[in-house]
């Protein structure tokens, strides 16, 4: 899977290539801890080491519901290069989301979600404001070990 990034091999390129991989591993991430919570909620709470009750399932499945179309969203836009137009609101919507988990883990006493909510909302959220600065279309990386064509 290609992934995208501002300018093919500047050096500045090079740190968004990291921001943009870091951002889809981040979503991956959180479609991970979705899936989890589907599966064992207890798993994503801290101290809890029995069977959870019928509200935990039902947070754990509205948390799947918003994670899993907006992580998977958000990965195709990543990899496939999309504008700066269409990817920086998702972007923010992403970290928007990812600062509601932070504050929800702040106010439950979770740190992994708070920590977690924190670097991806930051990872997010920066990348949509260096596409405002930039204004310049993502665009996909020649694979691994490929040359990029220069015009």
């Amino acid at each position: 899977m290609p992934v995208a990034t501002s300018t093919p091999a500047a050096a500045p390129g090079r740190g968004v290539r990291a921001l943009v991989i870091a951002n889809a591993v981040g979503a991956a991430v959180s479609m991970a801890a979705a899936v989890v919570g589907l599966v064992s909620p207890e798993l994503a709470l801290p101290g809890s080491t029995g069977p959870t009750g019928p509200l935990v399932d039902v947070y754990a499945q509205a948390y799947a519901a918003r994670a899993l179309p907006l992580g998977a969203v958000l990965l195709y836009h990543l990899q496939a290069g999309r504008s700066s137009r269409s990817l920086t609101p998702l972007l923010l919507v992403a970290g928007m989301a990812q600062v509601a988990d932070a504050a929800i883990g702040l106010s439950s006493a979770n740190p992994g979600m708070a920590v977690g909510g924190t670097l991806l909302a930051a990872l997010h959220l920066g990348l949509a404001a260096h596409l405002t600065r930039t204004r310049r279309p993502l665009t996909p990386l020649p694979p691994t070990g490929a040359t990029p064509a220069h015009p």
